[in-house]
């Protein structure tokens, strides 16, 4: 099993310290770097930024919001962020959320799994370098009737084949993510119910597609705090499992809280995300119970961590994101050094 880093957004005062992150995981012999979006920095800018100041790492999207580009825009980052890093650029892609897709990009959230699958098939071939056009029901190019013709992408990637994973979470989603892609962005995984709540419908895209799960990355995000009081250490992550569960997305329209009950959480989740939207965050926070987060975390010793890598292993995951916690870098840089440990004590490296 492979470690990946997760800088998470850019912008938030932690810049610099983001970037010395991302220098000491390449040092350490981390697989992959990725960096997220939403509506505040983007993650191609920052890619291209980390991988001007690394040597080895590949550089990842987690992600590239599907509504905020079209797809020959996003071929086109691609191409030009694989050239530019040396061939070590990996192409993630979401829909986003209703919330930011309309209310940010004015990007109608309807049928994601549709465009995901137009959206992929037309990044596919614009990075083929052939004459691109295209008619789906989201897309056609070029439009009819006017002066545009088939053109094709003039910049070499490095690569023929750069990788490309989806960010999935639901059923129909995770099917559809191996079915047409090279890998899946998970979040909130559980190693112990990762194989009901994600890895068989995986499985089932890839029978469809009539590929096994040979060379399909399985790529969770955890975060990692390191210390003796495990209990201490997943109130750290009360908050950010209250905004997810509780917070992210509309009341109708939230998967991680949809995950959550997939994971035998029903009647936590509602009181999570009832208190959450009513305004009483501390609330929601306390109301998450302590076994939720442990389950979706590593926490606490280098060999409790080893173990719970172990368990990710075995239950089909392929490459380990973590997000190590801490504000100080010091706390980060420490957190980053025990998961390589934990990694090797675990037998996995």
């Amino acid at each position: 099993m492979r470690l990946g880093i997760n800088l998470g957004y850019w912008g938030a005062g932690m810049d610099g310290d983001n970037l010395a992150v991302a220098q000491e995981a390449d040092r350490l012999g981390y697989d992959v770097c990725w960096a997220a979006e939403a509506y505040g920095s983007d993650a191609a800018t920052v890619l291209s930024w980390v991988a001007a100041q690394t040597e080895r790492i590949d550089v990842g999207s987690a992600i590239f919001q599907i509504p905020a580009r079209t797809p020959a825009m996003t071929a086109m980052t691609a191409a030009t962020l694989d050239s530019l890093s040396g061939g070590r650029f990996r192409l993630g892609l979401g829909v986003s959320g209703p919330q930011v897709s309309e209310g940010w990009y004015g990007v109608k959230f309807d049928k994601p799994l549709a465009r995901t699958r137009e959206y992929v098939e037309i990044v596919r071939k614009a990075m083929t370098r052939e004459r691109l056009s295209y008619e789906g029901q989201h897309w056609t190019l070029p439009l009819p009737d006017g002066p545009g013709k088939p053109l094709k992408l003039t910049v070499h990637p490095q690569r023929e084949h750069i990788p490309l994973y989806i960010a999935a979470i639901g059923p129909k989603n995770l099917e559809q993510t191996g079915e047409i892609a090279d890998g899946a962005l998970l979040i909130f995984p559980s190693a112990e119910h990762i194989e009901d709540t994600a890895i068989q419908h995986i499985r089932a895209g890839r029978e469809k597609a009539g590929n096994s799960m040979d060379g399909f990355d399985v790529c969770p995000t955890l975060p990692l705090a390191v210390g003796d009081d495990v209990n201490a250490l997943a109130d750290m992550f009360r908050p950010y499992t209250a905004l997810y569960v509780g917070g992210m997305g509309s009341r109708k329209q939230n998967f991680y809280n949809q995950l959550a009950q997939r994971m035998g959480y029903e009647k936590e989740a509602a009181e999570i995300q009832d208190k959450y939207l009513s305004g009483d965050k501390q609330g929601a926070a306390a109301a998450i119970p302590h076994r939720l987060i442990d389950q979706t975390t590593l926490l606490g010793s280098v060999e409790r961590i080893a173990e719970r890598m172990q368990a990710y292993a075995a239950a089909g995951v392929t490459t380990l994101t973590l997000a190590p916690a801490g504000f100080a870098l010091d706390e980060r840089i420490t957190a980053l050094r025990a998961g390589t440990e934990a990694l090797e004590r675990a037998g996995l490296a």
